[in-house]
């Protein structure tokens, strides 16, 4: 759920932001019909997801919120960690927010037909709502967590996840800054990121 990291860490590589994009969507074997960047895109994704799922930092933000949240404490998270890179957006990248969010989604509306089904019904809603730049505000959050709290098939109460950032909002932040330049750092150890999109 945290799209806006996953596609800055994807740097100024279409192919890459592409599979990034739709990574969630592919099982199986059928990330064999991709094309090799788009397919290195998507492994990329989940060795993102790998390295976020099990660091002691992210650790620390998911186990404040488990108690109320049980399993959708890591999808939280994800949201609330793509608030603060949205909100301090200028320290990672010289590209406004408006600009990158509005040059990826031409890219993903050009390059829609090539994706899985589920990747293709998100996208206009993410377009429509412009969810990536309603990150950096805690509407938008709340937006976004409402939306994933109706369409999940269990009660999982995300739709008050925002309450709780706002009670603790210095801790999560003092976590994803504290984890997030390690993720970055990861990712270009990888041999990614060396340009950002422009």
């Amino acid at each position: 759920m945290n799209f806006l990291a996953h596609l800055y860490l994807s740097g100024n590589d279409d192919s890459i932001l592409i599979g990034n994009f739709i990574a969630d969507s592919v099982k199986g074997s059928t990330i064999k019909k991709y094309p090799a960047r788009v397919k290195e895109g998507i492994v990329l994704h989940r060795k993102i997801d790998q390295f976020t799922d099990t660091h002691p930092v992210v650790l620390k933000s998911k186990v404040r919120l488990r108690p109320k949240f049980h399993k959708y404490a890591p999808v939280i998270i994800d949201v609330f960690y793509d608030h603060f890179l949205a909100l301090q957006w200028d320290d990672y990248s010289s590209v406004p927010l408006n600009d990158y969010v509005n040059g990826v989604y031409r890219l993903l509306e050009k390059n829609k037909n090539s994706f899985p089904d589920r990747s293709k019904i998100l996208l206009p809603y993410m377009i429509g709502g412009n969810w990536l730049e309603g990150y950096s505000q805690l509407e938008g959050i709340n937006r976004s967590l409402s939306g994933m709290a109706r369409r999940s098939n269990f009660i999982s109460n995300m739709e008050l996840a925002t309450k709780e950032l706002e009670r603790d909002i210095e801790l999560y932040e003092a976590e994803f800054n504290e984890f997030f330049p390690l993720l970055v750092d990861y990712v270009k150890s990888l041999g990614y990121l060396s340009q950002l999109r422009t």
